[in-house]
Formats: structure tokens, C-alpha cells, sequence
């Protein structure tokens, strides 16, 4: 996959950029792909697996002075145009500090892997547009909740202030959390249509896998409960607790609730931690409850699928 990752930038018809590849410490031969590049590449290699939010926070802070990141999984393949078109929405919206690219599935090409990310007032949140038609894709920059960090691009200052990933994520809901500290702190996030990049998706760890389904539930709680703001919490608590409940029991149908259940107990027993974080990010906090509700989603997610 990394093969192709690299073979698609040096495809790039915008060519003023330079590569950071950190290798978590891989268990393969992956890390001499980046040796022999058309393009200026550094490959950082570490001696431990720090997970993704840690590894690009540290790309971020310490490997570059660029001014802005485009962040790019391993299994994304951004077709010729991308970056250009990147950089001519960079240049024509000033005040737009995080841009999302138009993910296609990378198997089947005639559908969307996602359009940005979407919240639900539960607190569960997914890809918009996950798995319908390309055709569905807006014509025109279009505000999103928040960037699939798959392929999504961030200024770079703006990203340090917000504090980058939260590590203690390890992977997974980082972009959908940074995207909300970024929103209640003034900034909108925007899709780029025709900025595309195929994606495999869940190519390293397994989109069904126990370690997605772990992370990802884990963190969808911190999530929750560092960002929803303190008048909103005695409506939508009530909502996330159920949806928690509802999905307890769905993966316990499929004989799926280990590792959901390992997840919630994670999530709650090491809620203090997150309840002071979330005392910084409620006291910065300028968007209003009205403007939060308003881009959040509250039907199902099926009625979003064209």
C-alpha cells in the first residue's frame, strides 16, 4: 500500500512539497520504500509504536515548518490533481483552517468512502456518505463537522494550538475530536470535492477488527465527554448512554461484546482524566450551543446514504 501511496504523490502535478514518513516501529521491510524518492522525503523511524495521534503530532512539531499539513494514510492513493487543488482552496479561503478531501473506496471506485465526518447529538459519529454513490458528492466547498484525517489537511499553527491529536487515543476518533475542539474554538472545517483520494480503509488494523472496535469505542466516549458543552450535557447524556446500550447489545448479538465492553469500561473508569481536559477546552469555548447543534446530525445514520 505504501508502494502506492508514493507512486500516486510523485504522480502530483503540484510538485512543491516535501514527504515526512514516520514509521511506527514496522515489523516488515515497508520502511525502505520511502529511501528512493523523486521528492523530498524524511523517514523517521521510532523505536516503539506510538500510534497515529502521537506519531503526527511529532512529525508536526518537530519535523517540519511548513505552514501547512496534509495528513495521508498509508492505504490513500490522492489522485494527479489533488494537491493543486489543495492549494488553490488554501490560497482562495484564508480563514479556513482545515480542509477534508472527497475519499473514494478504493475497491469499489463507483462509491464514497466518506465526505467529511459527521457528529450525531448521541455521540456517535461516522463518514459521511460512507458506501453511496460518487455522484452524491457536492459540486462546491461545503462545511463538515469535521476532516477523516485519512487524507486531511490542517494549518499548521492552528493544529499546535489546539494541542494536535489527543495521544492518549492512540488511534482512532482522533480527527473527529480535534475537529470538534477546533470548532468550539471558532474554526469551521470544509470538504474539497474535487480534491480525491481512493482509500482502502481500515487497511493496516481491520475495519471489524477487535482493536478497531475497541479504540473506537473507547475514544467515542472521551470524545463525548470532553466536548459537549455543560448546557447541552442534560439532554444529549441521556442519548449517549442509550446509544452505548443499544450498541451493547447489537455487538453481543454478533458475539461482537468483548472488546465493546472492555472499550465502555476503559472509557468510564478512566474518565477523570477527561473531565479535566474537558475544563480547558469548556472554558476557550466560543461557538454556541445553537451553532454546535445546528451542523450536528440527529436522524439515524442510514438516512444519510444515497
Amino acid at each position: 500500500m505504501l508502494s502506492k501511496t508514493f507512486s500516486a504523490l510523485s504522480k502530483q502535478t503540484f510538485q512543491s512539497f516535501e514527504v515526512i514518513v514516520m514509521d511506527n516501529n514496522s515489523t516488515d521491510e515497508s520502511w525502505h520504500i520511502p529511501e528512493n524518492t523523486v521528492f523530498p522525503c524524511q523517514l523517521i523511524r521510532l523505536t516503539e509504536n506510538i500510534g497515529f495521534s502521537a506519531a503526527n503530532n511529532l512529525a508536526i512539531s518537530q519535523h517540519t515548518k511548513a505552514d501547512w499539513i496534509f495528513l495521508l494514510n498509508p492505504d490513500a492513493y490522492p489522485e494527479p490533481d489533488c494537491l493543486e487543488i489543495i492549494k488553490k482552496h488554501i490560497e482562495l479561503k484564508p480563514s479556513i483552517h482545515c480542509f477534508a478531501c472527497t475519499l473514494i473506496n478504493a475497491n469499489h471506485p463507483e462509491q464514497l468512502d466518506g465526505i467529511g465526518d459527521n457528529y450525531h447529538v448521541s455521540g456517535l459519529h461516522w463518514r459521511h456518505g460512507h458506501g453511496s454513490s460518487r455522484s452524491s458528492t457536492p459540486s462546491e466547498l461545503t462545511e463538515i463537522f469535521s476532516a477523516c484525517a485519512a487524507a486531511a489537511v490542517y494549518q499548521a499553527n492552528t493544529f499546535k494550538q489546539l494541542g494536535g491529536f489527543d495521544e492518549s487515543y492512540f488511534a482512532y476518533s482522533e480527527d473527529v475530536d480535534l475537529g470538534f475542539r477546533l470548532r468550539l474554538a471558532g474554526g469551521v472545517s470544509q470538504l474539497i470535492p474535487d480534491a480525491r483520494v481512493h482509500h482502502v480503509g481500515s487497511g493496516i488494523t481491520g475495519r471489524n477488527s477487535d482493536f478497531s472496535i475497541y479504540h473506537g469505542h473507547r475514544n467515542l466516549t472521551w470524545t463525548f465527554f470532553k466536548n459537549i458543552p455543560t448546557p447541552l450535557m442534560p439532554v444529549l447524556l441521556p442519548l449517549h448512554l442509550g446509544m452505548a446500550i443499544v450498541l451493547g447489545v447489537k455487538f453481543a448479538l454478533s458475539g461482537r461484546f468483548k472488546p465493546y465492553f472492555l472499550a465502555k469500561w476503559d472509557a468510564f473508569r478512566q474518565l477523570k482524566l477527561y473531565l479535566v481536559k474537558r475544563k480547558k477546552i469548556q472554558y476557550t469555548r466560543v461557538c454556541s450551543c445553537l451553532d454546535l447543534l445546528k451542523i450536528m446530525y440527529w436522524l439515524p445514520r442510514n438516512r444519510f446514504l444515497k
